[in-house]
């Protein structure tokens, strides 16, 4: 990688907000994640098992979408140009994190459903009181499923509406946040567990090359990153991006630009408990995926451990230094 870094500083919120937008354009088009979370095929859901079956529908996709939108424009809206400005960005984080912890509350109930229609469909006595329960606890666990898809889209527009307003990518710390919609109708109750593995599979495990991405957080280009990431994904149409999961700098310029690209993001925290060592342990597990290329930016020494290995592991790597001509990986030992 040969391009020079541009040196470009931001220190405003609009700053921000006009730097994003002139990178990304304007907002993906959710309208398709809404139709498709919010049209069930259910006639009755249960919400709890203490509450009766309702035939209620579900909100209109077009409006759910509106009110997300909504609900975090107008905490910037507010605060724009008042002595609140500084804290709109932190109101809004906790708005998006509210959809992300239900969202969190949600798959642990499904979790819990789904390994009751299973007990029940796989010890069948043929009663007709046990066909009844099995068919309740269904639909229980597909409602359950319905309500995480709905508020699960609900949250990936909110973040990003938070990421159009400030130029950062909202994350969801140490958890997971990914999204699909259970399109095919689960009717027999020995798929339904089934179904549900699998499609935990493809979102937490999905396939793909993996590129591994780490820098610092006081890095600011955004030219150099993009162009180096736009390069390797035309190379890699399928990449995973596995970064160090900072939320400000080369971290949270790469996770912008994996938002707008459509890139699955890995994020790779250290785990706190190994107290100093933590960041060199995440640095070995992150070796370990066998990566395609890598990116590394000038940091700390976490980056530079980083780099080392990943080039005694012979991975091809870009190594770039703040400010600076980026410097060209030398040939790996071994």
């Amino acid at each position: 990688m040969t391009s020079q870094p541009i040196d470009r500083s931001v220190n405003r919120l609009a700053d921000l907000r006009q730097l994003y937008e002139a990178e990304t354009g304007q907002l993906p088009d959710a309208t398709a994640a809404f139709d498709a979370a919010f049209t069930s095929s259910l006639t009755i859901a249960q919400a709890s098992p203490f509450e009766d079956a309702t035939s209620a529908e579900l909100p209109d996709p077009e409006a759910a979408q509106l009110a997300t939108e909504v609900i975090v424009r107008t905490i910037f809206d507010l605060c724009n140009g008042t002595r609140l400005e500084t804290w709109a960005e932190s109101l809004a984080f906790g708005i998006v994190n509210s959809f992300q912890r239900l969202t969190e509350t949600l798959d642990k109930r499904c979790e819990d459903a789904a390994r009751r229609v299973k007990e029940l469909a796989s010890d069948p006595d043929g009663s007709e009181i046990q066909s009844v329960e099995l068919e309740e606890a269904m639909r229980f666990a597909q409602s359950l499923q319905e309500a995480q898809d709905a508020i699960a889209v609900m949250r990936d527009h909110a973040a990003q509406c938070f990421a159009a307003e400030t130029g950062r990518v909202w994350h969801a710390g140490r958890a997971s946040m990914v999204s699909s919609k259970m399109t095919a109708a689960v009717i027999q109750a020995r798929d339904f567990e089934r179904a549900r593995r699998d499609r935990r599979i493809a979102n937490h495990a999905p396939a793909g090359s993996i590129v591994v991405f780490s820098g610092g957080q006081q890095w600011d280009d955004f030219d150099t990153l993009y162009t180096t990431l736009a390069g390797i994904k035309a190379r890699f149409p399928d990449m995973l991006l596995a970064t160090t999961a900072q939320a400000k700098g080369a971290d949270a310029i790469a996770s912008a630009w994996a938002a707008a690209n459509k890139v699955k993001v890995i994020a790779y925290v250290p785990n706190k408990a190994h107290g100093n060592a933590a960041g060199f342990r995440r640095n070995d597990r992150m070796v370990r995926l066998s990566p395609v290329e890598a990116i590394v930016c000038e940091g700390s020494g976490i980056q530079q451990h980083l780099a080392r290995e990943l080039l005694r592991a012979k991975v091809p790597c870009h190594l770039f230094r703040n400010r600076q001509k980026p410097a060209q990986p030398k040939a790996a030992a071994g």
